[in-house]
């Protein structure tokens, strides 16, 4: 059995374009995240491979695929903002300007080990006020890394254009799995990414 260590519902909803829902569980590790002290762009890769095993150890026959995600802007990491000030203020910061976001992912399974890192250039609109005040008061931003959800672009356009993976973007970098991980995974009959 497939099992995605994870928690994020949109992880889990994005697995779901590749893998159908009954072919994989969703089993979250207990890592702290915080206990890996190396640099912002490998940090990601890392996370993953730590989230991966600590599910693996438990279910050595299943295959484990787990994910990290983080923004980077001026070397700074954005994680999820810890309140609606800590979000406007990020949104401020990534207003008409450029940044990184990366995703470390890691597959394992009795006879193989893919760990990977994928990197997205993201380019955002200048922001007014009012529009982040009222992309803060939604909600959206207080559970995603840097503030934003690019799957919210069309009701609150914040991203002008990007360069690499939207799905790596939105957390799960899709095409890549599916390239280096696909011949391990239940796939769907008809895959539209």
């Amino acid at each position: 059995m497939l099992i995605l260590a994870s928690e994020s519902p949109r992880r889990k909803e994005l697995l779901q374009k590749l893998v159908a829902r009954n072919d994989f569980l969703i089993l979250p590790s207990n890592i702290d995240e915080h206990s890996l002290h190396i640099t912002p762009s490998s940090l990601p890769k890392e996370l993953s491979k730590l989230k991966a095993y600590s599910v693996f150890e438990t279910h050595p026959e299943d295959c484990v695929l787990s994910c990290d995600t983080i923004v980077i802007h001026k070397d700074v990491i954005f994680g999820k903002p810890k309140d609606k000030e800590e979000a406007k203020s990020m949104l401020k910061a990534l207003s008409n300007d450029e940044h990184v976001v990366i995703s470390g992912y890691t597959f394992i399974s009795k006879d193989v080990e893919i760990n990977r890192t994928v990197v997205t250039r993201v380019y955002f609109n200048e922001l007014s006020d009012e529009l982040m005040d009222k992309y803060v008061a939604s909600g959206s931003p207080l559970d995603k890394a840097g503030a934003y959800g690019i799957q919210d672009n069309d009701a609150f356009p914040l991203v002008k254009k990007i360069e690499g993976s939207l799905y790596n973007v939105i957390g799960l970098p899709l095409e890549d799995i599916l390239k280096h991980c696909g011949r391990y995974l239940p796939l769907l009959p008809h895959i539209n990414l």
